[in-house]
């Protein structure tokens, strides 16, 4: 079983959604048994706050639910139980860096590497645009399915 975690800031808009994007795309592949997948916050602002209500509008018009998530933080001990922790930019991917500096079995890696236009998925909290958002999500996810 492959066990997956999203990271991003809040763990509230992009972490989430490639949680449940990802969930979505396993599912629709007959591959829910091969995997684990979750999503978590490199800060501690959004703590126990559900999915941003646009990020959860957004999962909805595509037909997916994300009722239930709220946000949590990344631990120490999140290294040692997710074979992949996949952060949403660069800062999110420092800040991994920064709680497991050594990462010796190269688990660290940023979502749009799996695209063929490797970067950073858009941050929707500061333009408000969730549905590019959406589709640097959606590409990712598949992007990394196909790579598993």
């Amino acid at each position: 079983m492959t066990k997956i975690l999203f990271v991003c800031h809040g763990n509230i808009c992009r972490s989430p959604m490639a949680e449940f994007v990802m969930k979505d795309l396993v599912k629709k592949a007959g591959r829910q048994a091969e995997f684990e997948i979750a999503s978590a916050a490199t800060s501690s602002e959004e703590l126990g706050n559900p999915v941003y209500p646009p990020a959860r509008r957004k999962l909805a018009q595509h037909g997916i639910d994300c009722s239930g998530k709220t946000a949590r933080q990344l631990t120490k001990a999140d290294y040692t139980r997710w074979d992949l922790l996949i952060g949403m930019d660069h800062a999110n991917l420092r800040n991994m860096h920064r709680m497991f500096p050594e990462d010796r079995e190269q688990k660290l890696h940023l979502l749009m590497d799996y695209t063929a236009r490797p970067g950073e998925v858009a941050d929707p909290w500061y333009t408000g645009d969730f549905e590019t958002t959406w589709l640097d999500v959606l590409e990712g996810c598949q992007g990394l399915l196909a790579t598993l």
